[in-house]
C-alpha cells in the first residue's frame, strides 16, 4: 500500500519525466530478481564487512532507477545512503575530496531523503551522551562534565582515525563545544568543512586548529570517520551508487587512466576492510566494461570485474562481482505502465474512468507509437513513455470529462524533450536503423 503523498511524489517525478526519489519497489520491473542477493550482501555489510557491485547495461534499461530503488531498499533496511554522478569537471573519479563532497551533499537516511549529514553527526553526539549517562556515577546537570566525558568517548571511538586525519576529531570537538555554547555561525562553518565543502572561512579553521581545504587523503579518512559515525549511531552502514561511470570513456586520457586506477583502488581497498559497512555499487555500459577506452585500459581492474556473460541472462549469477541488466522489452514496458496506472488513479474521485479509458489496450498502443518514435528502439523509450502517460494522458482524463485520448490526442515527440540518447533513436534514417522484434 503506497500513501497519497508517495503516490504524489512518483506521478510527479514521471511526470518531469525524471526517476522518483522514493516508492520505487512499485515501480521495479525486470530487477526484482536481484532482490534476494542484494539483501543478503546488506546484511554481510551490516555485519561489519564491505561489498562492492557492478551494474551494467546499455542506455534505458534502468540504470539510474536500479540505483535509487537499491538506495532506497537500503533505507528500509537501517543503512544511510547515497548517490553521485561520476563527470569530469564536477566530481572526476580519482579526485576522492570531490567525490566525498557530493556523497556528503546527497547523504540519505529513513527520515531524510537527502542532506541527513548534519543529523547523522548530531544524532552520534546525543547517542555518545546517552552512554556517557548510561554510567550512574555521572551527574546529567553537569554540562561541562558531561561535555568533557563524551568528548572523551568520542576520541576513543575514532581514535584509529585520529592518527591518521588528527583534523576530523579536531573538528567534531570544536563544532560540539560550538553547539554547547550556542555559536551556530560556528557550528554552521564547522560542519560543512567537515563535508568537504571548499571557502570555509580562516576563522572558522583556526577555531578548530586546522588550515586549507579537504584534500584527496584526508577525504579517504574522513569517509572511515564518516562509516564509524554511522555505525555507532545504530545505522547498518552506508550505500554509495556512482553512477554513470562510462562518462570515463570521454575524458582526456590522464583523467580516464586515473579514474580507472581509483576504481581499482576502491575495490582493493574494500576487499582489504579498509572500509567496513560500505557497499559500493559503479553502474557502467556494457561498452566501459568490456571496449578499448574503458575498464579494459586497465589489466588488473579488468581482471576484478571479468564475468562471462555468454550464456542467457536468464541463468546469470546475481552473486556476481558484475551484473547485467536487461533491456526493456514490449511486456516489461506495458507492466510498468499499468502500475504507474495503478498508483495514479488509486483513491482519485476518477478511479473507474481513468482505468476503463486508459485500458491495456490504449497502453500497449501508446506503448508501440513511442517506441516507434524512436526508432523502434524499445530500450530507449520508458522515460517518454510514462512522462507522456502521466502528463499527456492521465492527467488530461482525470481533468476533462470528455477527454478519449483515442479520439483526442495525437502523439508527438519534441527534440526539446529528449536525451542525447533518444534523440539518437528517434533519428533513424532507413528501415536498416529500426530494431523489430
Amino acid at each position: 500500500m503506497i500513501s497519497a503523498a508517495r503516490r504524489e511524489d512518483i506521478v510527479g517525478a514521471l511526470r518531469r519525466g525524471t526517476v522518483p526519489s522514493s516508492g520505487l519497489d512499485a515501480l521495479a520491473v525486470g530487477i526484482e530478481s536481484f532482490a534476494p542477493t542484494l539483501d543478503e550482501e546488506l546484511v554481510a555489510v551490516a555485519a561489519g564487512r564491505g561489498g562492492f557491485k557492478a551494474v551494467r547495461g546499455e542506455y534505458g534499461t534502468g540504470k539510474t532507477f536500479f540505483g535509487r530503488w537499491l538506495q532506497e531498499r537500503a533505507r528500509t533496511r537501517g543503512f544511510a545512503a547515497t548517490e553521485v554522478q561520476i563527470n569530469e569537471t564536477e566530481t572526476p573519479l580519482h579526485r576522492l575530496e570531490t567525490v566525498y563532497r557530493r556523497l556528503v551533499e546527497h547523504l540519505g537516511t529513513a527520515d531524510t531523503a537527502s542532506g541527513a549529514f548534519r543529523g547523522v553527526v548530531d544524532g552520534w553526539f546525543y547517542a555518545l551522551e546517552q552512554d556517557v549517562l548510561a554510567d550512574t556515577s555521572v551527574d546529567p546537570n553537569d554540562a561541562e562534565e558531561l561535555l568533557l566525558r563524551t568528548d572523551a568517548l568520542m576520541e576513543a571511538r575514532i581514535a584509529t582515525i585520529s592518527k591518521t586525519a588528527p583534523a576530523f576529531s579536531a573538528v567534531l570537538r570544536t563544532y560540539r563545544r560550538a553547539l554547547a555554547t550556542g555559536d551556530s555561525m560556528l557550528a554552521d562553518g564547522l560542519i560543512s568543512w567537515l563535508a568537504g565543502q571548499p571557502n570555509v572561512a580562516a576563522s572558522v579553521k583556526r577555531a578548530a586548529g586546522i588550515k586549507g581545504d579537504l584534500d584527496h587523503f584526508g577525504a579517504t579518512n574522513f569517509l572511515v570517520g564518516l562509516l564509524t559515525i554511522l555505525r555507532d549511531s545504530g545505522y547498518s552502514g552506508l550505500v554509495m551508487v556512482l553512477d554513470e561511470v562510462e562518462t570515463l570513456q570521454r575524458m582526456r586520457t590522464d583523467t580516464r587512466e586515473k579514474g580507472l586506477n581509483a576504481l581499482r583502488q576502491w575495490i582493493d581497498e574494500i576487499d582489504a576492510g579498509r572500509y567496513p559497512g560500505l557497499y559500493l555499487v559503479v553502474t557502467g555500459t556494457p561498452a566501459f566494461f568490456d571496449g578499448p577506452q574503458g575498464v579494459q585500459r586497465l589489466a588488473p581492474l579488468a581482471q576484478r570485474l571479468h564475468v562471462d556473460f555468454g550464456t542467457d541472462c536468464r541463468f546469470d549469477n546475481p552473486r556476481a562481482v558484475q551484473i547485467r541488466l536487461a533491456p526493456f522489452d514490449h511486456t516489461a514496458l506495458l507492466a510498468v505502465g499499468r502500475r504507474v496506472r495503478e498508483i495514479y488513479a488509486e483513491g482519485r474521485p476518477h478511479e473507474q474512468r481513468l482505468r476503463s479509458i486508459v485500458d491495456d489496450s490504449y497502453l500497449d498502443t501508446l506503448a508501440r507509437a513511442v517506441a516507434g518514435g524512436l526508432g523502434g528502439k524499445i530500450g530507449v523509450a520508458p522515460r517518454l513513455f510514462l512522462k507522456k502517460l502521466v502528463a499527456d494522458i492521465l492527467d488530461r482524463v482525470d481533468l476533462h470529462e470528455d477527454f478519449d485520448p483515442r479520439r483526442h490526442y495525437n502523439l508527438t515527440l519534441a527534440e526539446s524533450e529528449m536525451s542525447v540518447v533518444e534523440r539518437a533513436a528517434a533519428s533513424a534514417t532507413s528501415v536498416d536503423d529500426i530494431e523489430l522484434p
